[in-house]
C-alpha cells in the first residue's frame, strides 16, 4: 500500500462505527449542521462580512456541489446529499487516505483520484471503477513507473477548487495538476472530460522539465527520469489554475513557478475546444519571470472581464513585488498597462473565487504575517477587508469550492501550503 502524501483526517477524528444507524446512515448527532442558517452548535464565529466554522466531526469533506458532499476517512469514501449532515452512501476503499482530487458531476457521478489513479462511481458509491486517461490521439496515457513506489506523483491534484463549467449545454471538467512538491515527480498536464467522467483525456501536456525528474524524492530533482512531452518546449513546475470564459468560449490556465536556464515556468495559456473533432488548440499568451503578476492563480471571469490574484516573488526575496488582485479584458492579459489593480494584499496569494458579487481570496501562512488570512470583497472589488482567523492556527486556504445549497463556501486549510489539515466553511452575510 502506498504511503499517504498527507494525512486526511482533521483534529475531530472520524466518529467510527458507533455513529452508524441501523439503516447504515452516518449521522453527526449534536455536531450536525442543523437546519438553521447559522448552525450555532458547530461553533460558528462571525466577522462583519461573513460567518465561518470548521467542518463537523466525521469524514474529511473533500468537495461539495449544491446539496452534495464527497468525503473520506482512511479507508472509506462517503457521499452526502444534505451538505454533510448525514452520509447515507459509503464504500470501503483501502487507499482513501491517498485521495488527492474529487469532483461531483451534475448528473451525480463522482470522479476521484489517488496519487496516480482515477476512479469513477456512477451509482452513489455502491461501486467504482478505475479510469484510464487517454492522450490526444486516444491512446492510453499510463502513469510512469516511479523510482520510489511511495512517491508515484500527484497526477490529478489541483490547487484551485472550481473545475467544471456548462460549455454550450455540456458540463466540461477541465483541471490541471499542482504537482512536484509532494508525493514524487510527475508530468504537468491539463485533463478534461466531456461525458461526466466516463472518459478522461489529456487536453495539454507540458514539456520535460529537467529540474523535476523522478529521482525518488517527494518533489523531484535534477537527476532521474525525465517526465512530460518531449515534443513540447514549454515547461512548468505545476499548474495553478484553469478557468473558463463563456463570453469567448475559451479556457485559460496559469502555471508556476520559477525562472530556469531553460526558460520561464510561469505561463498563461488560452485554449479552445472543438467538440465535433474532440480537439484542443492552445496558445501561450504570456511567459514571465516569477516576480510578476502572471505568477498567479484564482482566474475568474465575470461579465466578460478576467480577474486574478498574483503570487509574485523573487529568488532573493527583495521587492518591490508585482502583486495584487487585477482585472482586465481578456484580450489585454498580455498588456499590463491595461490592467486595473483592485486591491494589493501585499503578500503572495494565488487562491481566489468569485460568486454572487463576492470576491474571496486567501493568504499563504508561510508568506505573510497572517495565521489564517482571508481577503474579502462583498461588492466585486469596490471595497475590501482582510481578516486573520488565527484562532485556528497557521493555515493556508486552498481549493476554494463554490457555495453549497446552504450558502457556504468550502476550502482546504493546508499546513504550510500543501499538507492537508482542516476544512473551513465560510458564509457571506
Amino acid at each position: 500500500m502506498m504511503r499517504p502524501p498527507y494525512h486526511p483526517m482533521t483534529r475531530r477524528q472520524f466518529l467510527g462505527t458507533g455513529a452508524v444507524t441501523a439503516c447504515g446512515v452516518l449521522t453527526l448527532g449534536s455536531r450536525g449542521l442543523g437546519h438553521g442558517p447559522l448552525a450555532a452548535e458547530l461553533d460558528v464565529a462571525s466577522t462583519e462580512h461573513f460567518w465561518y466554522r470548521l467542518q463537523p466531526r466525521g469524514p474529511y469533506i473533500d468537495t461539495q456541489r449544491d446539496n452534495k458532499a464527497f468525503g473520506f476517512t482512511d479507508d472509506t469514501v462517503l457521499l452526502s446529499e444534505d451538505n454533510a449532515r448525514t452520509w447515507p452512501y459509503s464504500m470501503p476503499f483501502a487507499d482513501a487516505h491517498d485521495i488527492t482530487f474529487s469532483h461531483i458531476f451534475g448528473n451525480g457521478n463522482v470522479l476521484f483520484s489517488t496519487s496516480a489513479q482515477l476512479y469513477l462511481s456512477t451509482d452513489n458509491l455502491r461501486t467504482c471503477r478505475p479510469i484510464t486517461v487517454q492522450d490526444a490521439e486516444g491512446r492510453d496515457y499510463l502513469p510512469h513507473t516511479p523510482k520510489n513506489p511511495d512517491n508515484p506523483g500527484w497526477y490529478f491534484h489541483p490547487l484551485c477548487g472550481i473545475h467544471s463549467w456548462d460549455v454550450q449545454g455540456v458540463e466540461m471538467l477541465v483541471w490541471g495538476n499542482y504537482c512536484n512538491v509532494r508525493g514524487g515527480a510527475v508530468p504537468a498536464n491539463i485533463c478534461y472530460s466531456t461525458d461526466n467522467g466516463q472518459t478522461v483525456k489529456i487536453a495539454y501536456a507540458f514539456g520535460q522539465n529537467p529540474h523535476y525528474r523522478d529521482d525518488g524524492s517527494e518533489g523531484g530533482g535534477a537527476t532521474g527520469t525525465l517526465l512530460g512531452d518531449p515534443r513540447n518546449p514549454v515547461i512548468c513546475r505545476h499548474i495553478h489554475c484553469v478557468s473558463y470564459n463563456p463570453a469567448e468560449n475559451a479556457f485559460y490556465a496559469c502555471t508556476g513557478d520559477a525562472d530556469k536556464p531553460e526558460g520561464h515556468e510561469c505561463h498563461w495559456l488560452r485554449g479552445t475546444y472543438d467538440p465535433a473533432a474532440d480537439r484542443w488548440q492552445w496558445q501561450v499568451i504570456v511567459s514571465s519571470d516569477s516576480n510578476s503578476r502572471y505568477k498567479s492563480g484564482g482566474i475568474s471571469f465575470v461579465d466578460g472581464m478576467v480577474y486574478w490574484i498574483a503570487d509574485a516573488n523573487s529568488v532573493d526575496g527583495k521587492g518591490p513585488f508585482d502583486r495584487g488582485v487585477f482585472r482586465c479584458a481578456p484580450a489585454d492579459i498580455p498588456n499590463p498597462q491595461a490592467h486595473t489593480l483592485l486591491f494589493n494584499p501585499e503578500y503572495e496569494c494565488a487562491n481566489m473565487i468569485i460568486e454572487d458579487g463576492v470576491i474571496l481570496a486567501a493568504h499563504y501562512a508561510t508568506a505573510s504575517p497572517y495565521q489564517l488570512g482571508i481577503i474579502y470583497s462583498p461588492d466585486m472589488g469596490k471595497t475590501w477587508a482582510q481578516y486573520d482567523l488565527k484562532e485556528f492556527g497557521a493555515y493556508s486556504p486552498v481549493r476554494l469550492n463554490r457555495k453549497n445549497s446552504d450558502g457556504w463556501f468550502r476550502m482546504d486549510l493546508r499546513k504550510g501550503w500543501i499538507d492537508r489539515g482542516e476544512v473551513l466553511f465560510l458564509k457571506p452575510k
